[in-house]
């Protein structure tokens, strides 16, 4: 199902926090977190960029959500800090369009690293599956990050390796 990607507005906030409260994953300063970033996006006082899904019938309802920045102090690398997608919806290629829309951007601007940074938690498997069917390795683990028996689990993507184009392996010319 492919959806229309565009920027998130300040007509979407409403949404964007419905969205990522009802994933059941965040806690509410990570849900408040989400809607001040946007918030400081839109004013522009921050380098973190959102891009939205958006129903395919061509109408206004916010389906998912991506948000994306720069590394501070380092020099191509950005950390990809949410793909959110409604519940409904999930599994129906909305986060790999986000994903590709990401990664195709930062590559065409000479990027050259994504790292993600999610948890160790079960109910995160299908995330971190997510992540590595599309060409990210785990890089690193660090135990009881987020509380105990809850690790932090950093993956990243190289996206100047040459048998990637856009999450998908290239095929050698034949």
């Amino acid at each position: 199902m492919n959806c229309l990607l565009r920027p998130v507005g300040r007509a979407h906030r409403a949404r964007l926090e419905e969205l990522t409260r009802a994933t059941g994953r965040f806690r509410e300063e990570e849900v408040a977190t989400a809607v001040e970033l946007l918030e400081e996006s839109l004013a522009g006082d921050t380098d973190y960029r959102f891009v939205g899904a958006f129903d395919e019938s061509g109408g206004e309802r916010l389906v998912g959500y991506a948000c994306w920045g720069p590394t501070p102090g380092t020099a191509g690398t950005h950390d990809l800090y949410w793909i959110v997608v409604d519940e409904g919806r999930q599994g129906a290629g909305i986060g790999t369009q986000l994903l590709v829309e990401i990664e195709h951007g930062l590559r065409a601007n000479g990027q050259r690293l994504v790292v993600v940074e999610t948890s160790s938690r079960g109910d995160y498997a299908p995330t971190r599956a997510f992540y590595e069917k599309r060409g990210f390795t785990r890089a690193a683990t660090i135990p009881a990050y987020y509380a105990p028996g809850d690790d932090l689990v950093i993956y990243t993507k190289d996206l100047t390796a040459k048998d990637q184009a856009d999450g998908k392996l290239a095929r050698a010319p034949s």
